[in-house]
């Protein structure tokens, strides 16, 4: 029983080691219209300095859905809102500050994440296409889910303001 309460208590450090932690606001990039967000961004970090989280970054998708299906990428980033959840969503990043020239986050390395790195509309990667039908416009409450392949998921939760600037930072 002592093996097994050590195997939980590494377990669990492991996983906590591995968790990712928000490092300011979420920046939200509307159309030209500047009616509808077509991108967010945030910079992640590692919380603790543990564990290395792969941020090989997906395959641009072939087709205009926004999706990132059947590429290479460890950490998925799944949008969830009151009329649909869209799971796996392309995503490219930025590394910001220190870099040990890889894609993987550990110690005091940070990375800017964006969701719809395109700024086309008809581009693979563009938040528009993979939120068509039901676009993140003005009032709209919405959670994106960084998930990694250990440690606690990254929950974010933002609404958008009742008028929609070209560049906003989402409090």
């Amino acid at each position: 029983s002592t093996q097994k309460a050590q195997e939980a208590v590494y377990s669990g450090l492991k996983e906590a080691q591995s968790t990712l932690e928000l490092k300011g606001g979420v920046i939200a990039t509307a159309d030209a219209a500047g009616g509808t967000i077509q991108q967010l961004s945030f910079v992640v970090s590692s919380a603790l300095g543990g564990e290395a989280i792969d941020f090989t970054q997906p395959t641009e998708p072939l087709t205009a859905t926004g999706i990132a299906i059947g590429t290479a990428n460890k950490v998925v980033i799944n949008y969830i809102d009151k009329d649909q959840t869209k799971n796996n969503l392309w995503w490219n990043v930025t590394k910001l500050g220190n870099d040990s020239g890889d894609y993987l986050l550990n110690g005091t390395e940070k990375y800017e994440i964006t969701i719809g790195g395109s700024s086309n509309t008809t581009a693979p990667g563009n938040l528009l296409n993979a939120l068509s039908g039901h676009l993140l416009t003005t009032n709209k409450t919405f959670t994106i889910q960084v998930v990694t392949p250990a440690g606690a998921v990254l929950t974010i939760e933002r609404t958008t303001p009742a008028y929609i600037d070209k560049i906003m930072n989402l409090r």
